[in-house]
């Protein structure tokens, strides 16, 4: 009877990642390290109407996915990076904004002895108020301490555990005496599916200005080697034109020769006063314009507070 159940329940998570897999377009993989089944169970609460979690073991996953990729062979793709303690949270919403929301679902937790630790672990300079019999847990691990007013006192913030270090007992003791919960665990995002696509969870930080920028920066590129060559590209034309232009001018400059677009120059070299002229002219515009952007200020100003007095005088 209990076999019976087993292959029924199995079948019931076979058929209910079929529908997941054919209904979503989306899904995260998501790591769920030190997840317990509380935390589980809001971040199911914060994700309902928007996102689907589903947990399994991955041998399961990996049939159910083999067993549709008739049907959807992108899903393939999803097959090595089910490994590991992971899940998978379908959804049609936006990916960053569904991100978001499993990313903020982290609790505190106490460092336990032969975990790896996710960050850095500081120990503050501080008067730890425990007593001087717990001095030793200190020099263990070569902590500068001070007896102060009775009390432990830590001279200099210290780097207790760096990241990627496994935590050793002494150190997992002292957090604990000390009532310091240095890490937060919650479901963290390994790989990002969007039809067909799988991607590092980091590409959807980038931005339409992020794109633009190091498009910009490739055509700057390419414009720069193809002057340097000498082989034009729809990059460098543009260049070597204005590059050609300015050449003309010089020769212009220094001979007779002349064309329609160095009179101007021509007649600021033979006469430099004129540039002078020029530029007051061209300035008269902008001051102008100014001008006007001020008088157009005055102007809702007192419109303004005609419309606060609504039209009587203080003593009418």
């Amino acid at each position: 009877m209990v076999k019976e159940d087993r292959v029924t329940w199995k079948s019931k998570y076979f058929v209910k990642m079929v529908q997941l897999l054919d209904e979503y377009p989306k899904c995260f993989i998501v790591g769920a390290d030190n997840v317990g089944s509380k935390q589980f169970q809001s971040i199911r609460i914060a994700l309902r109407g928007d996102a689907v979690v589903l947990m399994g073991k991955n041998t399961m996953m990996r049939k159910a996915i083999r067993g549709h990729l008739e049907n959807n062979p992108a899903l393939e793709k999803l097959l090595p990076h089910i490994k590991g303690n992971v899940g998978l949270v379908f959804t049609k919403g936006e990916l960053t904004e569904i991100r978001d929301k499993i990313l903020v679902q982290k609790v505190a937790a106490p460092a336990k002895a032969g975990v790896i630790a996710p960050l850095d672990v500081i120990l503050p300079g501080q008067n730890t108020g425990l007593g001087p019999e717990k001095t030793s847990f200190f020099q263990a691990l070569a902590i500068p301490t001070k007896i102060t007013k009775g009390t432990i006192e830590i001279l200099n913030d210290v780097n207790l555990i760096k990241e990627g270090d496994k935590v050793g007992a002494s150190e997992a003791t002292l957090l604990n005496m000390l009532n310091i919960s240095p890490f937060t665990y919650g479901l963290m995002i390994q790989q990002v599916y969007d039809s067909g696509t799988v991607f590092s969870p980091e590409i959807l930080d980038i931005t339409d200005d992020d794109i633009r920028s190091r498009f910009m920066n490739g055509v700057t590129n390419i414009a720069a080697v193809s002057l340097a060559i000498g082989y034009p590209t729809a990059a460098s034309v543009p260049h070597s034109i204005v590059n050609g232009f300015k050449n003309l001018l010089a020769i212009a400059a220094a001979t007779d020769i002349s064309f329609k677009e160095a009179e101007t120059m021509k007649e600021i070299l033979a006469d430099p006063s004129k540039l002078a002229a020029l530029a007051a002219a061209s300035a008269a515009p902008a001051a102008a314009a100014a001008e006007e952007k001020k008088e157009e200020a005055k102007k809702e100003e007192s419109e303004e507070e005609s419309d606060d007095d609504m039209g009587f005088g203080l003593f009418d």
